[in-house]
């Protein structure tokens, strides 16, 4: 590399801001009842997918009990410029999920990376 592209390089670098983006990952663990089948367990999450895998700071992914009928676990990972911004996203999100996906959640893990 020339002189003068590492000048510019490095006169650049401290012209733009460093960011440095938080991650959030929420796992919900489901309960569910009366799904005689994989493919009601696929309607009853389709939600999950559809509202908020199409979020920009969203990820939405069934991470584990693919083949169970009576649970589901997926986990939603968020990305924000601060810990706070994740958390209260996350708050908002598990209670939205509350409201529209009818399974009971048993449990919820979150971690701030």
């Amino acid at each position: 590399m020339s002189d003068a592209l590492r000048k510019l390089l490095n006169q650049a670098a401290g012209t733009h801001p460093v960011i440095t983006p938080h991650v959030g990952v929420m796992t919900l663990h489901f309960q569910l009842y009366g799904c005689p089948d994989l493919k009601t367990k696929r309607k009853a999450f389709a939600a999950m997918r559809a509202v908020w895998g199409r979020e920009p700071d969203l990820a939405v992914a069934e991470t584990a009990d693919q083949d169970a009928l009576d649970c589901a676990t997926w986990t939603v990972a968020a990305l924000g410029a601060s810990a706070m911004q994740i958390q209260q996203r996350l708050d908002a999100v598990e209670k939205a999920i509350e409201e529209r996906i009818d399974a009971a959640i048993l449990d919820v893990h979150r971690e701030i990376l």
